[in-house]
């Protein structure tokens, strides 16, 4: 079934409450999908730096360590911050290439869950709540953010499972729902040189946006053609470095809610996930239409 929330702040002086009200929603939609959560936020960037989010297999791993070591053979002055069973590094650009090599070479065991200059994913195994608290999400600031609570169908309830994905420099995606074809367009992306970790399916989507858009499209455009390329049924949220975009598939089987003020753009799977944001008895309430692409984006 699973549970979707997003948030697109517009007031910068909302920013401070990303983290906490983007906790709340998703608090909302547990019982949509008890296995696991995520959250993806979009926090400050630094000039000239990426932010590197990495997580062990478990939440037993000894992250620490495996961060120290990274950190020793690529850059010893790059910092690092603890977030429970993730490590945010934060490497200078043009070290990444030698991040991911490295990694692949001494620690495989180790996940890359986000690269980016803004974009951080926090994701685990767990009631939503408790992994909400576990990271203290509440707590983070941003200009945008994404989360999803998870009942698994066709893969197996990990942390690597769990949503949201990311494929692409600051790009993220969840989903509900289910793509049939993801089998056949996982083997064509890995081909065309796309990292597919997973037998998830929504990380095939993720990572055929992450395609379009290195061949050119904008996100407006690769969301477009997903509608003829991807067979299935699906509610997606998408995240970029600068904005937020939403897209159901032509039948729309999916629930899906948005509301807008001039304060923000929120989604959610339930109508019930909005009533905790500010403002919103006199927000625009609607259903996003089938095939139709929604985004907004920051300047």
């Amino acid at each position: 079934m699973c549970g979707i929330a997003g948030l697109f702040i517009k007031d910068p002086k909302l920013e401070p409450q990303l983290g906490e009200l983007l906790a709340k929603m998703t608090s909302t939609l547990c019982s949509r999908g008890p296995d696991s959560a995520g959250f993806a936020i979009y926090g400050k960037g630094e000039a000239g730096m990426t932010k590197v989010t990495i997580a062990g297999p478990s939440d037993a791993y000894d992250i620490d360590s495996a961060a120290k070591k990274l950190i020793a053979a690529i850059d010893p002055t790059a910092r690092c911050v603890r977030r429970h069973s993730h490590a945010v590094i934060s490497f200078k650009t043009g070290d990444v290439p030698r991040v991911e090599a490295w990694l692949t070479e001494n620690l495989p065991e180790i996940t890359v869950m986000s690269e980016g200059a803004r974009l951080e994913i926090y994701k685990e195994v767990g009631y939503p709540d408790t992994v909400a608290s576990e990271f203290e999400i509440a707590k983070m600031g941003g200009t945008h953010g994404i989360s999803h609570t998870r009942m698994a169908t066709e893969s197996a309830v990990t942390t690597n499972g769990a949503h949201p994905f990311s494929t692409g420099a600051d790009q993220c995606l969840v989903h509900n729902g289910s793509l049939s074809n993801h089998a056949s367009l996982r083997r064509e992306l890995r081909r065309d040189g796309i990292k597919i970790k997973t037998e998830n399916d929504t990380e095939v989507a993720a990572g055929y946006l992450t395609r379009q858009m290195r061949g050119g499209q904008s996100l407006g455009e690769a969301l477009k053609a997903s509608i003829d390329d991807l067979d299935g049924f699906f509610t997606f949220v998408v995240g970029t470095e600068s904005g937020f975009g939403v897209l159901r598939d032509p039948i729309a089987c999916k629930p899906a809610v948005m509301a807008e003020t001039d304060q923000y753009v929120a989604f959610a799977s339930e109508y019930k996930t909005l009533t905790c944001l500010p403002g919103i008895k006199t927000a625009r309430v609607w259903e996003p239409k089938p095939a139709t692409v929604y985004f907004w984006e920051h300047n």
